[in-house]
């Protein structure tokens, strides 16, 4: 495969296999582009500023969730301490998603309107992802029903947006989930999982992030992702007002 790469980008993905992640990636206005590298994590990335620093990592993927849930939400203050980092932002809608039989056109509208509420009140910028998990190995049974939840994520969008959508729909889940919400465009971008063994991994190749190990440097608990071209990240252009991330130090 190292082959087909410019010498360039192999370079970076060898230094990303051996743990020490390429520099991070440049940003178009509010926009990121790839290829970066970044991570995706549970839990408040405030916890670990210093360490994201020093990184020099591009990106970090946070969640959006149903209030009730147990794990944080991606806060303003957070988007705003990453920004001031100059790091770009992922953003991934998270609810139920584990459970099959939670897929329906209701669901999905319901999740849209909800994530779309908490990325506007965040200040994330128009044009931007929103990704929509799929945390199971959907077989054929079971894509009909994430088809129409994503449908009913397309229709809440746009309502949510007045009529056309603020935000663009990615979708994570395997490969053959890729395949199928992609495919017939109910997602703008593809998040590979890294369920290797889930359906249609090895056939996959037209994801704009794919989900990795981790990062041997890291100590807290994450995933390590790779993104190439457009792949829906952003940052917050108001974040330079902030105290400086040191003041955080543990």
């Amino acid at each position: 495969m190292l082959k087909k790469i410019a010498p360039l980008a192999a370079a970076l993905l060898l230094a990303a296999c051996a743990g020490h992640p390429p520099p991070a990636p440049t940003s178009l206005g509010q926009r990121s582009f790839g290829p970066a590298y970044g991570i995706d994590l549970a839990t408040d990335a405030s916890d670990n500023l210093n360490e994201l620093k020093d990184s020099r990592l591009g990106f970090v993927a946070r969640y959006y969730r149903n209030p009730q849930s147990r794990w944080p939400t991606l806060s303003a203050r957070e988007a705003q301490r990453l920004s001031s980092l100059g790091m770009a932002m992922v953003a991934i809608w998270e609810s139920h998603s584990h459970d099959p039989a939670y897929f329906s056109y209701a669901s999905g509208y319901g999740d849209a309107i909800a994530a779309h509420n908490q990325a506007n009140a965040l200040g994330q910028p128009a044009g931007s992802a929103i990704y929509f998990a799929v945390d199971f190995d959907a077989g054929p049974a079971a894509l009909p029903a994430v088809d129409q939840y994503f449908r009913g994520v397309a229709a809440g969008l746009a309502a949510a947006g007045g009529g056309r959508p603020k935000y663009q729909a990615g979708v994570y889940g395997s490969g053959a989930v890729c395949r199928a919400i992609k495919g017939v465009r109910l997602a703008h971008y593809a998040w590979l999982s890294n369920s290797t063994a889930w359906s249609g991994y090895a056939g996959y190749d037209d994801w704009n992030i794919k989900q990795g190990g981790r990062v041997a440097r890291l100590s807290f608990s994450h995933d390590y992702d790779e993104a190439r071209q457009d792949y829906g990240g952003f940052r917050l252009t108001h974040s330079a007002a902030l105290a400086p991330y040191a003041s955080l130090a543990p």
